[in-house]
């Protein structure tokens, strides 16, 4: 931050109407991501297609967001979050708008991928307002709480919208959801601003040093350390919450839509609770940050584990057990990006988000493309023909992400101990409870 003139106070009043304003365009986005989650069924009718093809809605739009993340961090490093924000939210509401109108497969897709570029812009955007506008102290607890109160979007793209398909039909539905982006357009244009500072933090990075720069950015073991932990925690959550949740549910545990429904709106209230509880411990204690990932996803996979292996269909209880454990995913990848901030300085953290940020996404749209394969191979027959040990089988194959995942952490943990030694005074920084480490993301001087 040394070069420029605080213009602006941090952590204070004006930081949190720009971090509002911001924070309401990422909920639109997550509801927008979500929105097909209850709608599945009715999108297999709509367009006549099968579970793989049903997937591919998901997997498209997903594939689309990881892509993007890279060119998006340096786009953001490059011109700010205001631009990034403004121009995600104009290609949400397009991609909302064709969705609407789409009546065949082909124009179906074409409109997620929409929606999915414009999602990809969002996050790491409001994350960087965070980074600039927020004290070290208040970052962790206002990341978790961005990630937290963004699934407010899910709580809208499940019983509200599900009840709005059923009243309103396809078409009215979804162009009333792409209006809300309309809206958010003038809060975005009028209050959100980049840096407290004169200049900004935005670097003006040179088109010739972006390969050497991207290359410094994936070869840091922090960086890794933080795509392993948002790989391995985010997919479970985001796997259940878009796609194959509410099918398992229905036609595989017997559940009635509402109740369905209802399970996944509860994913969202666990994260609530979830988020700031990580983001205040996580926050007094950084050196445990990549263990709690590791806790929260071998929670989740034992209760996984439990329910598969149970003969015949699983109680209620046990059902909401599973949800809501699952749901700690969501909080515990934002850990990732806590990581991410800091092993980087300001100006290439946006380049460092969105590296992170690929992990989780990656993870996500492997395993709806292979459970939709399983189905496929198992249940010719489409939707209507699915059966719990159809799903049993084909849920089964998130152990594989999460094996490979939890390896992945505990490698780049150990990696990165090893670079945070070989900085003088930041091994220790750790360990008392610094998350901006001397010689590595900021000066020693500081």
């Amino acid at each position: 931050m040394t070069g420029t003139r605080q213009l602006h106070d941090i952590g204070r009043r004006r930081a949190y109407a720009i971090w509002g304003a911001g924070l309401a365009v990422y909920v639109l986005a997550v509801f927008h991501r979500t929105s097909l989650g209850v709608a599945g069924l009715l999108a297999a009718d709509r367009f006549d297609i099968n579970a793989s093809q049903l997937a591919t809605f998901t997997v498209l739009q997903l594939a689309v967001y990881a892509g993007m993340q890279v060119p998006v961090g340096v786009a953001l490093d490059r011109f700010g979050s205001r631009i990034l924000i403004i121009s995600g939210l104009v290609c949400m509401t397009a991609g909302q708008l064709w969705f609407a109108a789409a009546d065949s497969f082909a124009m179906g897709l074409g409109a997620r991928a929409l929606i999915g570029a414009g999602d990809a812009m969002v996050f790491t955007a409001v994350l960087r307002l965070v980074a600039l506008w927020f004290l070290v102290r208040q970052a962790p607890v206002i990341t978790q709480l961005t990630g937290m109160v963004g699934q407010m979007g899910a709580v809208a793209a499940a019983v509200p919208l599900s009840a709005a398909l059923h009243g309103l039909g396809w078409t009215r539905t979804y162009t009333l959801a792409a209006s809300l982006g309309v809206i958010l357009l003038f809060g975005a244009f009028a209050v959100i601003k980049d840096s407290p500072y004169e200049r900004g933090e935005v670097e003006r990075i040179k088109l010739r040093a972006l390969r050497h720069s991207l290359t410094e950015v994936w070869r840091d073991p922090g960086t890794r350390l933080g795509l392993s932990v948002h790989f391995t925690s985010q997919f479970a959550p985001t796997v259940f919450a878009l796609l194959w949740g509410y099918p398992f549910l229905v036609s595989g545990q017997g559940l009635s839509p509402t109740t369905a429904s209802a399970l996944l709106t509860l994913m969202t209230f666990v994260a609530l609770v979830a988020g700031p509880t990580i983001g205040r411990w996580t926050g007094r204690n950084p050196y445990y940050r990549s263990v709690v990932a590791l806790g929260v996803v071998g929670s989740i996979a034992l209760v996984w584990a439990v329910v598969l292996a149970l003969p015949g269909r699983s109680p209620l209880w046990l059902l909401v057990v599973l949800v809501a454990v699952t749901a700690v995913g969501g909080p515990g990848s934002m850990i990732a990006f806590d990581l991410a901030r800091s092993f980087h300085r300001s100006d290439r953290l946006g380049r460092a988000s969105g590296v992170v940020n690929m992990g989780g996404f990656v993870a996500s749209l492997v395993t709806m493309a292979l459970i939709g394969l399983v189905l496929d191979r198992l249940a010719p027959g489409g939707p209507d023909t699915y059966t719990l040990d159809d799903f049993r089988i084909a849920m089964s194959v998130q152990f594989l992400l999460w094996g490979f995942g939890a390896w992945m952490i505990w490698r780049y943990r150990r990696r990165s101990l090893d670079r945070i030694a070989q900085s003088p005074g930041a091994l220790d920084a750790l360990r008392s409870g610094e998350a901006l480490l001397p010689g590595i993301s900021r000066d020693h001087e500081d």
